[in-house]
């Protein structure tokens, strides 16, 4: 499974049932902080929902909405409304933030890291452009994530179709190294339900993820497996005559270093200061 987007954008908002979920869980750990940023950034911000409602819970804040589909930016772009002023767009790619070093108090991003391939080189970003004593709050799905779609796949064949996500110790782990202050990290499990396994693809499709089959540059699967791959899935239907579909969550949240605070990679240890911090020498 991979994510993409196209005209699904349109439909995004209508059925991110789990993705809306999460972004109510993972903004109410931002309640009770006595923070005041004043640069807020939403990777991978989607239609811009969560990105409108960090700009109004902060009213000081500049929000910079960034995703790399062009598709959800004119989405957020609607969404933002009398906010354009403290609302921004952005097109970027997260593997390679367009942010000046230290220059962010608060980075948000919801169900967007389990997509990265370098899971450590996205922290060891994430940590350059945060300030020190700046705040990165994110969630990401954990292996447990579709377990039931895994098994039905399992009885149709060996590929891999639905991505290995992180667990929690390997998320906490690739922070620690990347130097982030008091990583905090929790996990949660959510039942989603559906009138059949069909309207469990239908709604991935929609939230920008796709499943694989035999042709792998298209990204299609054969009828032949598709109608395995629903028969399979009747094995998890419930006693309602609703099929179920887990979900892992992985919620963390970290400060950002003071300057010179060292990052952990396999060469050991490295730290940086600028020069400016250095001062001159006294004769």
């Amino acid at each position: 499974m991979r994510r993409a987007f196209g005209n699904a954008a349109d439909h995004y908002t209508q059925r991110a049932r789990v993705q809306t979920e999460v972004a109510t869980r993972l903004l109410e750990r931002l309640d009770g902080l006595k923070f005041a940023p004043k640069t807020i950034v939403d990777l991978g911000c989607g239609p811009g929902v969560q990105a409108k409602a960090l700009a109004q819970r902060f009213g000081d804040a500049r929000v910079v909405a960034m995703d790399w589909t062009m598709p959800m930016l004119r989405r957020a772009g609607t969404e933002r409304g009398w906010l354009r002023k403290r609302f921004e767009r952005v097109a970027a790619d997260a593997n390679a933030l367009p942010l000046a070093e230290s220059s962010v108090d608060l980075l948000y991003s919801n169900l967007m890291l389990q997509w990265c391939d370098d899971l450590p080189a996205m922290l060891n970003g994430f940590r350059r452009v945060l300030k020190p004593g700046g705040l990165v709050l994110f969630s990401t799905l954990g292996p447990d994530t579709l377990t039931e779609l895994r098994q039905a796949w399992r009885a149709v064949d060996r590929n891999p179709h639905v991505s290995p996500f992180a667990d929690v110790q390997t998320v906490g782990d690739a922070m620690m190294r990347a130097g982030f202050g008091e990583p905090v990290l929790d996990t949660d499990w959510i039942t989603s339900t559906y009138t059949g396994p069909r309207a469990l693809l239908d709604e991935l499709k929609a939230t920008g993820a796709t499943y694989a089959g035999q042709d792998r540059a298209r990204g299609l699967v054969t009828p032949g497996k598709l109608g395995a791959l629903l028969r399979a899935y009747e094995e998890s239907r419930l006693e309602s005559g609703l099929y179920p579909a887990t979900w892992e969550v992985v919620y963390a949240s970290a400060w950002g270093p003071e300057e010179g605070a060292p990052i952990r990679n396999i060469h050991g240890e490295e730290a940086s200061v600028s020069v400016a911090s250095i001062g001159r020498r006294q004769r």
